[in-house]
């Protein structure tokens, strides 16, 4: 009847036994990714916000009602198209008026260069003709005495008489020569001159007029979009007020601040590429414009200039990102993707997680250099080919064993 306790105990001793026995620790899941060598592109990274290449307030130059409106916001339009026509009706009435008043000044340009002279120059003409008359009835009168005088039917006093009476006739006739050739010279000219001045004064009035019609249309002064549109039609346009905002984005500028130390490697043509915040997977290529000579002394950034292509105007104007300017190239670098390394806040030393080959995690710490494109190159502390953990890494412990989910290479 003993042996039934011994056993109880027996299977007591056991059970506490098992009790004791240490737990195995369980295998944590991780991602990895093996360190490669490549070149990499030594780039600046600066927040930017997009600006339209080309942008204009358009506002009429004169004031008047508006009376058509021919584009609209958010309308494509090409450079010289009319956006809008201002009432103009009292302006047509002075361009015909400027036209009739032109008209008549070059018709009396055209009678005068053709030779129709004023009443001095006929009177002048008249007196010559009546001068010539007398010159030449005082001549025969003369000739007739001069031989009655030879045959000696008239004294010396009478041919004396008749000879003085031609000279006076034939000085009468030179001053009305000499009269009238100088006043068709002088006149002619003096009226010509009067009459191109009269012409040249009723162009300028005309052009006058037609360039106040043209202020009545307000043209697109390039191809772009609308993207404001302030007044309507029957509103007053004034100088002082505009109209529309016309853009052009077909080519859009990235203006990014870039800190002073960072800016000394950036030059013009260099390439760089700007990633909306809003949009992470889309990159739009371009060339550095613009580097500022001044520094803001504020922020203590330089403003820099990208100009980007964008033919499908998907970049709209005030659109927040990021630019990434390659300044060089660091040649057979080691990268690890930037998920791997721990970093030190503030400086470029980090840490990373070793995979060895028995699946087991180290910690091992590293010297790191530039980001790019979400990789970092390492400087020291890590060799071409290593596994590193990039996921489910955070705070393990040293040593930790781990199986590998995936590896990116």
């Amino acid at each position: 009847m003993k042996t039934c306790p011994i056993f109880c105990f027996c299977v007591f001793l056991a059970a506490c036994s098992r009790e004791n026995e240490t737990k195995p620790e369980p295998v944590v899941e991780v991602k990895a990714a093996q360190t490669e060598v490549a070149d990499l592109d030594v780039t600046v990274h600066a927040p930017a916000a997009v600006f339209p290449r080309q942008q204009a307030n358009i506002a009429s130059r004169v004031t008047s009602p508006i009376r058509e409106l021919r584009a609209r916001k958010g309308d494509s339009v090409s450079a010289g198209q009319i956006l809008a026509v201002l009432e103009n009706r009292d302006v047509r009435a002075q361009q015909q008026e400027a036209l009739a008043a032109l008209e008549d000044a070059t018709a009396q340009l055209q009678k005068i260069s053709t030779g129709t002279l004023p009443t001095d120059i006929e009177r002048a003409r008249g007196q010559l003709a009546t001068a010539e008359a007398a010159l030449n009835q005082a001549r025969k009168i003369y000739d007739r005495r001069a031989e009655l005088f030879k045959l000696g039917a008239i004294p010396a006093r009478d041919l004396l008489v008749s000879q003085t009476e031609l000279a006076n006739a034939n000085a009468n006739y030179e001053v009305a020569r000499r009269s009238l050739e100088l006043l068709e010279t002088q006149s002619r000219e003096k009226d010509i001159r009067i009459a191109e001045s009269r012409v040249a004064q009723a162009r300028a009035r005309l052009a006058q007029v037609e360039a106040l019609l043209q202020f009545t249309e307000l043209r697109a002064p390039f191809a772009g979009t609308i993207t404001e549109q302030l007044l309507y039609p029957g509103d007053m346009a004034k100088p002082e007020t505009s109209l529309f905002t016309v853009m052009d984005l077909a080519v859009a500028v990235a203006r990014a601040q870039v800190p002073e130390a960072e800016a000394r490697e950036i030059r013009l043509k260099q390439r760089c590429d700007f990633m909306p915040a809003d949009s992470k997977d889309r990159k739009f290529g371009g060339k550095v414009s613009l580097v500022n000579k001044a520094v803001d002394p504020a922020r203590r950034t330089v403003e820099v200039w990208c100009d980007l292509q964008n033919p499908d105007r998907w970049l709209r104007a005030g659109v927040f990102g990021a630019v990434d300017i390659v300044t060089g190239t660091a040649p057979k670098s080691i990268l690890v993707p930037q998920s791997a390394v721990q970093f030190v806040e503030g400086t470029r030393s980090g840490a990373v997680l070793v995979v060895d080959g028995k699946r087991v995690a180290h910690k091992r710490e590293v010297e790191t250099g530039m980001i790019s494109q979400g990789k970092v190159q390492i400087r020291s502390g890590l060799r071409a080919g290593e596994l590193v953990v990039v996921e489910g890494g955070y705070g393990l412990p040293d040593g930790t064993e781990v199986r590998i989910l995936e590896t990116d290479k």
